[in-house]
């Protein structure tokens, strides 16, 4: 798949971490400020309810304190509390109304807009229809004392105390329409300034040059601390994949530089007058040059692919016995037909961490290695360790070399990509490969692949 990039002066339509967090943010804070103003609203005409019951008992309880005498008429007066209801000297300041009346409900002193109430209205409050059209009023009545001696009620306006109740509640909800947009400023400006570290390390990998051997600069945020750990562990990752590849460029033409530079001499051989013993002398030799360059070519897929498995693959636990029992059983008919005895010498069970397809190809490499270049008759014998475990094949082709034996004259280092894969997988399981003759002072050679530390058994 091909990134392209956007062209210069196109928006981009990729999605934005920073819109992202504005978006959520902003939402969350809509939604925390609108429940806010609405519980501030219904708490607001809640208390001026409560404030106005309360206005209407303490001018009744204020009343009842008066002498009796005062609320009687004087011949030529008006009955009336006071007629200054038009003058307000306070925006909350509310228009009552009081009606006064004596033990046989006459009407002692009234004042204020309100209809004249029943006089049989019970004490407390209450929400009266009064006057023509009816219009409803709060009241609050009281006797004086258990004499019932003189009645008090104090009605105020519902429509009044209904105005004054939302004008409270704006009071009170008001500041926090106008925060809103002062908070989301401020909430941008924090999301802007909070993503500088993440700005800044974008910019580090935007400028990265992974052909150097670089490393990005973590900001001194614990977040960030495993996202570039990650991302230098991929750069080291691939710097060595780099190197190994030019590595195994370089093994390779090494490799085969000799098969292929024989294989056109005896090609060009081929060409001349020969015998018939000559030139079926060159085929042989041109078949088994192709055939050395195919093994070079065996062992390069190999080691390719053993290179993929150490990124792409992780460890698992895994039965070091049982594995190379397996696969030595399955080298069973190939040894009987070249003339060597195989034979494994491991615990009953070994549980280790790895890559099963890796370890199984470097235990087939050396397999292959030791039945190609040793005499018939030659005894081969793979060992199994623990702590740390290893994998060590012995073999002792060198003895009946020098004892006469025909066949190939002992197994040397063999082709070296085969001991490179061997190597290349040992390291990967953070091990070792060796390669040791003689062995305890015996005609032996041995080739010892340790895997790392045990993990149990």
């Amino acid at each position: 798949m091909s990134l392209r990039k956007k062209p210069p002066g196109m928006p981009s339509l990729a999605p934005s971490l920073m819109r992202h967090l504005l978006a959520w943010t902003l939402g969350a804070l809509l939604g925390v400020w609108a429940t806010f103003v609405a519980v501030a609203y219904r708490t607001g005409l809640h208390e001026a309810d409560e404030l106005t019951d309360g206005h209407l008992a303490s001018v009744a309880s204020l009343l009842q304190t008066q002498r009796m005498s005062e609320f009687l008429p004087t011949p030529g007066t008006a009955v009336a509390l006071g007629r200054h209801s038009d003058l307000k000297a306070h925006d909350y300041q509310q228009s009552l109304s009081i009606v006064i009346w004596d033990a046989a409900g006459r009407v002692l002193a009234r004042t204020g807009e309100a209809p004249t109430p029943p006089f049989t209205v019970a004490e407390g409050f209450e929400t009266l229809a009064l006057g023509q059209p009816a219009a409803p009023w709060r009241a609050f009545s009281r006797w004086d004392n258990p004499g019932h001696e003189r009645k008090v009620t104090v009605l105020l306006s519902l429509a009044e105390r209904d105005d004054l109740a939302e004008d409270i509640a704006e009071q009170v909800a008001w500041p926090g329409m106008w925060l809103l947009p002062v908070v989301a400023l401020v909430l941008v400006a924090a999301i802007r300034r909070g993503l500088m570290p993440l700005r800044e390390l974008t910019r580090q990998v935007h400028l990265l040059d992974i052909h150097r051997d670089t490393v990005l600069s973590a900001p001194p945020h614990e977040e960030f601390q495993e996202v570039v750990q990650s991302l230098n562990t991929l750069i080291e990752r691939y710097n060595a994949a780099l190197a190994r590849e030019r590595e195994l460029a370089s093994e390779v033409a090494h490799e085969l530089r000799t098969p292929l530079s024989s294989l056109g001499l005896h090609a060009a051989t081929l060409r001349g007058p020969l015998s018939p013993a000559e030139r079926e002398d060159a085929l042989r030799r041109v078949e088994q040059d192709a055939a050395r360059a195919a093994n070079v070519l065996a062992d390069l897929l190999t080691l390719a692919r053993a290179s993929r498995a150490e990124l792409a693959e992780a460890a698992q636990p895994l039965d070091l016995s049982e594995l190379v029992r397996r696969v030595v059983a399955e080298y069973g008919q190939s040894a009987w037909q070249s003339g060597h005895e195989l034979s494994v010498e491991a615990p009953a069970s070994l549980p280790v961490q790895g890559h099963p397809v890796l370890i199984e190809l470097a235990l087939r490499n050396l397999i292959d290695n030791a039945l190609a270049h040793t005499p018939r008759g030659t005894s081969v014998q793979i060992i199994v360790e623990g702590s740390p475990p290893a994998i060590e094949l012995r073999d002792n082709g060198r003895a009946l070399a020098r004892r006469g034996q025909t066949g190939v004259a002992g197994r040397n280092l063999g082709l070296g990509l085969g001991h490179q894969v061997v190597r290349r997988v040992a390291a990967v399981h953070g091990g070792s490969f060796e390669s040791v003759d003689p062995v305890d002072g015996e005609d032996l050679r041995c080739d010892r692949m340790v895997l790392g530390p045990a993990t149990g058994g």
